[in-house]
């Protein structure tokens, strides 16, 4: 069976507590892929140059050297995760070859049953790091379920790597809302990321373009622009520390 990409037209918010507040929220282009399927429309490609594309190097395992699926179903078997799981990755689709993506996911399914994500998560010093959030026994993810793991990368300047995230994840036919807390005492931050699915095509691909031209370009920009803004607040400045060793916590 083929499983055609999807679309998610989305919005990302991102909201820092603590003594300097701070807050943004923007429109963003998500696709949702089988990995292992080649299938969508003229102007979407995988592992080959088009308007808008998604190359296993870019995903899964170490960056710009990632295995794709292949890395995902291994680190799904380390953890103990049922044999059989189907997989999407909901990612930004490179646009005319650029690329940054601060965060994808790996959806893994049980039949129609959410019962793992891994969050791969990326900073602008050029390192990755990823958590997998799973219920005791890979049992189905609800949306009420609150998925605890250590924050252990650095990936903004104006924070310690202290505390830890508690991620929710709700996925249903028609609409994605994913919700990370970042629970540092009186400090942290909270960002989502909620969008419709819809069948990608052509037109889309180009209204995206159209909204969002150069969309990684965009991303990065917009990290510095806020990274100014904080810095202007204020907020200390943090030295980039070593990357875990691990690819996956």
């Amino acid at each position: 069976m083929t499983h055609w990409p999807e679309y998610l037209r989305g919005e990302t918010m991102h909201a820092r507590r603590g003594a300097v507040k701070h807050a943004f929220r923007y429109g963003v282009d998500f696709v949702l892929i089988d990995p292992d399927e080649t299938a969508g429309p003229l102007l979407f490609s995988r592992n080959r140059m088009n308007l808008a594309s998604v190359l296993d190097r870019n995903h899964g395992g170490l960056r710009g050297q990632g295995r794709g699926a292949a890395w995902a179903r291994e680190a799904l078997a380390h953890a103990g995760a049922p044999h059989g799981l189907s997989l999407r990755l909901l990612t930004q689709p490179r646009f005319l070859g650029f690329w940054f993506n601060p965060v994808s996911f790996w959806l893994a399914f049980k039949g129609d049953a959410l019962v793992a994500v891994i969050a791969e998560v990326n900073n602008t010093f050029g390192d990755r790091h990823s958590y997998l959030c799973a219920r005791d026994g890979f049992a189905p993810i609800r949306p009420e379920d609150r998925l605890a793991a250590r924050k252990c990368f650095h990936v903004s300047p104006f924070q310690d790597i202290s505390g830890g995230y508690v991620f929710t994840f709700d996925i249903r036919e028609n609409r994605i809302a994913i919700r990370i807390l970042l629970d540092d005492g009186p400090e942290g931050l909270v960002a989502t990321l909620t969008g419709t699915r819809m069948p990608l095509t052509n037109t889309r691909l180009l209204g995206a373009a159209l909204r969002r031209p150069f969309g990684p370009l965009r991303t990065l920009a917009l990290i510095y622009w806020h990274a100014l803004r904080l810095k202007l607040k204020g907020v200390a400045y943090r030295p980039r520390p070593l990357p875990p060793q691990q690819e996956i916590s």
